[in-house]
């Protein structure tokens, strides 16, 4: 499979039930939410996903979470020096190996600005943009209060210290979507291949798989669907706007206050000459 050709647009539904979709660290981690109520999740949180489940499947990464580290480097500039960056004075030079180098580099993009390297400044574009995912209907915040036990020291007397109380918040029921789309003029240049694609595509539809923890355990957020749109040329036979607003999902008749996905009727608006392909989520 050679760089990619045809522009790509996709959209992925998401429920989240009783579980933290993203949480807001300046709002005490409450899960993100609009002045209208509207649940959020944020690009960074989505791409960081997805950088997980192409680690998970043996990709090189730049960007990896310290507890997913898997080269002994505890910083970027430390990688880029590790894999032979420091010394490269051309910027061009610096960019195409990069994007060699890393899968998510040549996907996302990036930006190295490290004091130690020849280079000081590169930035790479990449071809996959994703929207912030929104839910389809306001979400309903619950709040629990915890007692947490996280130093076991012995207190004055001896006995264990005190455990201290906290706060857990979770969404109660939400149905997240999720836009993005494939540049194929920005595939072009960083090497984005049919392949990448395709390991995109699959990153997507088992979005959650090793993600589970406290704020999301196993089962409580799960991709139902994902349409995935492929063009038959280089800028679209339609904009990504028209694209993902194929995608209409509206609350059945009678129901107020959704708490599962059958509360949505789901339509997929006809776009001559552009079926979407159709994959379930894991």
């Amino acid at each position: 499979m050679g760089v990619l050709k045809n522009k790509i647009d996709f959209v992925v539904l998401v429920s989240v039930n009783k579980a933290n979709a993203n949480g807001d660290p300046l709002n005490g981690n409450r899960p993100r939410t609009d002045y209208d109520g509207f649940g959020e999740m944020s690009d960074v949180c989505i791409k960081r996903k997805i950088r997980n489940r192409m680690q998970d499947m043996g990709a090189k990464i730049f960007v990896q979470s310290d507890d997913r580290c898997d080269d002994g480097c505890d910083s970027l500039s430390k990688r880029a020096e590790a894999n032979g960056f420091k010394e490269i004075k051309k910027e061009d030079e610096f960019a195409k190996k990069a994007c060699e180098t890393w899968l998510d580099v040549r996907t996302f993009g990036q930006v190295f600005a490290f004091n130690k390297l020849d280079c000081k400044s590169v930035g790479v574009r990449g071809p996959v943009s994703i929207h912030q995912a929104v839910s389809v209907s306001p979400v309903e915040i619950e709040s629990l209060q915890i007692t947490k036990s996280v130093s076991g020291d012995k207190g004055d007397k001896g006995g264990r210290s005190s455990d201290t109380m906290g706060m857990k918040h979770y969404v109660k029921f939400g149905l997240y979507k999720i836009k993005g789309s494939i540049n194929v003029q920005l595939a072009e240049k960083t090497g984005f291949s049919e392949a990448d694609a395709e390991m995109v595509k699959e990153c997507l539809r088992t979005l959650f798989v090793n993600d589970a923890s406290s704020a999301r355990p196993d089962g409580s957020m799960e991709v139902i669907q994902l349409y995935w749109w492929k063009h038959n040329c280089k800028d679209g036979q339609y904009s990504s706007a028209t694209v993902h607003r194929s995608v209409k999902i509206e609350l059945k008749e009678g129901v107020v206050l959704p708490t599962d996905i059958d509360d949505y009727n789901i339509i997929v608006k006809e776009l001559p000459g552009l079926e979407p392909e159709i994959v379930d989520g894991i």
